[in-house]
């Protein structure tokens, strides 16, 4: 096989967002059941930022490139490729990677996407619109009527739960760090309320829902969160955990501050659960890959609500694809700035 080459924007050692570096790495031609992706857009998630940071377990030996989901066209297909052709768009869900102009993907991890969409938009779906799906679809098995309680409600996967959970005819409820956040996830999302994360939000919830309970809760925030998210459900209540973004209040790893939201989330023995009659699931869209089936209807169904109007990508910032345009765009994430999603574009 002939082997090219491609920019990357890779980790070589663990810090802050400078330690970004852009390198010429080799691409080699597609495999069997591969094509060839020149990537139009990549999609970032907080996942990436704990990657550089060090303190994400998923990962390659370094040095590699971070990103989950890219969107792009097709190159070129390798042996016993039939369902792609070069120029076709594709979307790609990947473990890694999805910071370079070009990548080699299985075609099992390639979805089509809307032509309605651009190659930022539609970056901007597969990694939050997937995880949202599968918490309230999936784990959760909300039912309209119930109530939810999207922690970071105006970030990536948040901003897709609320949009998810309005559709489904739940009473939604959110969080968000700043005046701004809360106003876009009532206004634009149409959430019932949403209350300040930074402060204690647990009494406001509470009194909105009377004695009526919490039904799911939605937890990517870890330490206390967790714990007022389970006093709030009511018997039979849901509590689906996706994240700990409590560990990672700064742009660098800092292991107490990491060790203290980690000491700050409960931990659980299964009698826990039987008095209080709840339920309490984990996810991560990584280890889902072998649930190919699942994950395509999630996307197909997801896709249909964005050519009917339904849902939307939320796209918040772009950035280039290069050292400097990560650079910008982790720090820009780090100060929590964000409503939905950040992409970088090439």
């Amino acid at each position: 096989m002939s082997e090219s080459t491609t920019r990357a924007v890779r980790i070589e050692r663990h810090g802050a967002p400078e330690v970004f570096v852009e390198r010429e790495i080799p691409l080699a031609a597609p495999g069997p059941g591969e094509v060839h992706l020149r990537v139009r857009a990549a999609g970032i998630n907080f996942a990436d930022l704990f990657m550089r940071a060090g303190l994400y377990d998923t990962v390659p030996p370094r040095p590699y490139s971070p990103g989950f989901e890219v969107a792009g066209e097709v190159v070129s297909v390798g042996e016993g490729v039939q369902d792609w052709a070069p120029g076709d768009r594709a979307v790609g869900l990947i473990r890694h990677g999805g910071y370079a102009h070009d990548i080699v993907v299985p075609t099992r991890n390639l979805f089509h996407y809307p032509d309605s969409l651009s190659p930022a938009e539609a970056a901007a779906i597969p990694v939050v619109f997937l995880t949202a799906w599968v918490c309230l679809s999936e784990c959760a098995r909300v039912r309209a009527g119930e109530s939810v309680l999207i922690l970071g409600a105006a970030g990536g996967v948040g901003s897709a739960a609320v949009q998810l959970a309005v559709r489904d005819g739940l009473r939604v409820i959110g969080t968000a760090g700043t005046p701004e956040k809360r106003s876009f996830v009532t206004d634009e999302l149409g959430a019932e309320a949403c209350f300040d994360s930074r402060g204690k939000w647990e009494p406001d919830v509470a009194r909105l829902l009377g004695q009526r309970e919490l039904d799911v809760a939605l937890d990517a925030t870890g330490g206390e969160a967790t714990a007022a998210c389970r006093r709030l459900l009511a018997p039979l209540g849901r509590l689906v955990f996706y994240g700990m973004s409590a560990a990672l209040p700064t742009s660098t790893k800092n292991w107490p501050r990491a060790a203290l939201a980690w000491l700050r989330t409960p931990r659980i023995h299964p009698m826990d659960l039987v008095q209080p009659c709840i339920g309490i699931s984990g996810v991560h869209l990584l280890h889902l890959q072998e649930r190919e089936g699942l994950l395509l209807s999630g996307l197909d169904e997801i896709y249909r609500g964005v050519e009917s109007g339904e849902l939307r990508p939320i796209l918040d910032n772009t950035y280039p694809l290069t050292r400097d345009g990560a650079v910008e765009a982790h720090r820009y994430i780090h100060a929590r700035r964000n409503l939905g999603k950040v992409v970088l574009t090439n």
